[in-house]
């Protein structure tokens, strides 16, 4: 009887998914044409909910954006950061990125005019706030997941929120 050590089978498993998940991305992308003269960064992977193109950090956190928020209107701050983490600059490498400085003085990594951030619940290669909504000091948040160029996935209508009870789009 051929026995392999336990492991062996699942080791490789493992290791082919994220290859060929690499090859279709790469695949998909070769597809596309673009007219903003950005490339793609070498930190971008596939991720879940349909956000193949998604801007990953440099430890494999999906990177979000908020609607209505921009480089000049910070409005993510106090607790609101305790969930939706800034990214600094050096924590991603993202094409035509942008270092602005948020009202405490800290720096925060951009792309396209809006600002990074990552979200405290999610796990290298996943994406799981695209779509959620919180708020934070009276004010209202809807969190997209950014894309090469720093454009957004458009977030699916019913995405559940995520735990923890700071909103979503069901409003509770």
């Amino acid at each position: 009887m051929n026995r392999r050590p336990p492991g062996v089978i699942g080791g490789m498993r493992k290791l082919i998914i994220p290859v060929a998940a690499g090859a279709v991305s790469l695949a998909l992308a070769a597809c596309g044409s673009s007219n903003d003269n950005t490339s793609a960064p070498a930190s971008q992977s596939a991720g879940g909910s349909g956000a193949s193109a998604a801007l990953k950090s440099s430890s494999g956190l999906a990177l979000y954006t908020p609607e209505g928020e921009s480089a000049k209107n910070l409005r993510c701050t106090a607790g609101c950061t305790s969930i939706w983490k800034p990214v600094r600059p050096g924590d991603a490498k993202v094409a035509g990125g942008a270092v602005i400085t948020r009202p405490d003085g800290s720096k925060q990594l951009a792309a396209a005019g809006k600002p990074l951030y990552t979200f405290a619940e999610d796990t290298p290669g996943a994406v799981t706030g695209d779509g959620a909504t919180d708020a934070f000091g009276g004010k209202s948040f809807t969190w997209h997941v950014v894309q090469a160029g720093g454009r957004t996935a458009a977030a699916p209508a019913t995405k559940p929120s995520s735990s923890g009870g700071y909103g979503s789009p069901s409003g509770y």
